[in-house]
């Protein structure tokens, strides 16, 4: 159990195209190293990398973008670990039809509908209000 305080709502998206191409990458590799005869000689390393890669690839089905937004802060995951960003790091939250930009000192966090399937307008709605809570400025474009 979580305090009440902690509790922060998370919209969750899926990868398809991070996983898919690390696929087309491997089924590259395979039938490159099909061709090769001295990759014939020790098939061991071979069908172990080519293993790995595809290991690697349901790894990234299957670990989920997500973004949290709790009572203070924003949540996500980037490839070096999850990130959280206080609403005093926030410079604007900009909201277009298909993605959510949250503008920050540091760069920029964007999450789209077409590149990791989030739901945009659910998150816009509960970043608008997170915005008013901490005197964000909101850009609907």
């Amino acid at each position: 159990m979580t305090p009440a305080a902690d509790q922060a709502e998370r919209f969750v998206g899926r990868n398809y195209i991070g996983p898919a191409l690390i696929v087309m990458l491997t089924v590259f590799y395979a039938i490159l190293g099909q061709a090769n005869t001295a990759m014939q000689e020790d098939g061991t390393f071979y069908w172990l990398v080519i293993v790995m890669y595809l290991l690697l690839a349901v790894l990234f089905f299957f670990r989920r973008p997500y973004l949290a937004v709790g009572k203070d802060y924003v949540q996500t995951r980037k490839w070096t670990g999850d990130k959280r960003l206080q609403a005093s790091d926030i410079r604007s939250i900009r909201v277009q039809p298909g993605y959510v930009v949250i503008e920050h000192k540091k760069g920029n966090w964007v999450f789209s509908r077409v590149m990791n399937r989030y739901p945009t307008d659910e998150m816009a709605a509960r970043l608008t209000t997170f915005a008013q809570q901490h005197k964000i400025e909101m850009k609907q474009l």
